[in-house]
């Protein structure tokens, strides 16, 4: 945790033991009663004058043992009192002034059980069980206090435009914490959500804008657009070299994987420089895979007949079984009748006839894409075995398109060096 949202978490702790508002006067003669729409919020009464001067013994007291000892004191002997939430928030403050932990956790705990939707106590609850990692915990409580904040009392003396900042950064704190634990819960569409809004009241926190690329990059269907923009935003925000460049090198990776190249990519780094959310109509255009028949396409055009004749076999398959009829024919005119020489994979092995597969893709199907007639009959010594490579010339007379077999004659075994095209796999690299 960084020390911005210690900072947010402490004061707000503080608040109760902080304020020097005046205590809660003895009961006073009822006054008349005013009409409805003048009506005050009732305020909290003490009838019993030892526990009036009990209470503002405790909570006038200066520093925080005594303060601590004092309330401890007056909510054993006064359990049910009027005052008793109030007394538990200015005793949660007061250990945390006195830096005990364990005991601020044990009072919000308290404060719950008083009023389970204290949101200073559900603050505090999900604060530190977020930094204990007890994430269903943190998300817990964080909701609760998101439910709750609507009607969380303003404390006396505290303007209305102050309040509606205190409830604001609350908000925002309570999102960040229920966000970051709904992604380590693997709770994505929650993440999101809270961190989003989390985003949005403190666009320049990088512990909120990181985590919330995160959620959207990994979601079910991942939000791609958002994440990649959150991502880049990231990138801009962390300070530390090292995380800038680990950041930097992530987002660009799920871009090329989303956009099919960095192109743009530093556009949008530039964007999220200064630009805290994804603006009106924003998007990234996602990469497309071109189909077979486009990528034959792309293998004859604008080549040569000494070109087409230098594909590789499985170059050569894929234009002959999804390319148009006018790229097959292409590649067609330029290899039918025209010795070739070879190397393919032994898949079924006669005295006149071999099925073999020449495409590295057909080898690992264990599927022939050739058969190869030969001009005579394999001597018994010179017969290869099913699964053995093989160096061969043949001659393409036809083929089928699907699925593909490529007929050759005129074979032979070749037993000694030759030019000859290895197998390679039958879709082009990406």
């Amino acid at each position: 945790m960084k020390t911005s949202l210690v900072a947010i978490v402490l004061t707000f702790a503080g608040l109760a033991s902080g304020q020097q508002t005046a205590p809660p006067s003895p009961a006073q003669p009822a006054a008349s009663p005013q009409p409805a729409a003048q009506a005050q919020p009732q305020k909290k009464e003490i009838k019993d004058p030892a526990e009036y001067n009990a209470y503002v013994s405790a909570v006038q007291q200066q520093d925080a043992a005594g303060k601590i000892s004092g309330l401890e004191a007056f909510l054993a002997q006064y359990p049910n009192s009027v005052m008793k939430e109030d007394a538990l928030e200015v005793l949660m403050g007061a250990y945390q002034q006195a830096g005990n932990q364990a005991k601020v956790m044990d009072t919000a705990n308290r404060l719950l059980t008083a009023n389970a939707n204290n949101v200073r106590a559900l603050v505090l609850l999900a604060y530190n069980e977020r930094a204990a990692q007890k994430w269903a915990d943190a998300k817990g409580h964080a909701e609760r206090g998101l439910q709750a904040l609507p009607t969380m009392p303003k404390p006396d003396g505290t303007s209305d435009a102050d309040f509606e900042k205190q409830k604001g950064q609350l908000a925002g704190l309570l999102e960040s914490v229920a966000g970051f634990s709904a992604l380590q819960l693997k709770d994505n569409a929650t993440a999101e959500k809270d961190l989003r809004m989390a985003v949005e009241a403190d666009p320049g926190n990088v512990e909120n804008v990181y985590p919330l690329a995160l959620a959207s990059l990994t979601a079910t269907p991942e939000d791609d657009v958002n994440g990649l923009f959150f991502i880049a935003r990231a990138a801009n925000l962390v300070k530390d070299p090292a995380g800038k460049a680990q950041i930097t090198k992530f987002g660009r990776s799920k871009y090329v994987k989303y956009h099919g190249s960095d192109e743009g990519w530093n556009d949008l780094l530039t964007l999220t420089a200064t630009t805290p959310l994804p603006p009106a109509g924003f998007t990234v255009k996602q990469y497309v895979p071109p189909t077979p028949a486009e990528q034959a396409h792309d293998l004859v055009k604008d080549k040569t007949p000494a070109d087409l004749k230098k594909l590789s076999f499985a170059e050569w398959e894929l234009v002959l079984s999804s390319g148009s009829p006018e790229d097959a024919d292409k590649v067609w005119s330029v290899i039918k009748g025209v010795a070739l020489q070879m190397e393919a994979t032994v898949m079924k092995a006669g005295a006149t006839e071999l099925q073999i597969a020449a495409s590295q893709d057909d080898i690992d199907a264990k599927r022939a894409d050739i058969v190869l007639t030969m001009t005579g009959t394999i001597p018994p010594k010179l017969m290869p075995a099913e699964g053995s490579t093989l160096d061969f010339e043949g001659t393409p007379v036809s083929y089928t398109a699907s699925p593909f077999v490529m007929t050759m004659e005129k074979g032979a075994l070749l037993t000694k060096a030759a030019p000859k095209k290895p197998p390679v796999h039958r879709k082009p690299s990406q």
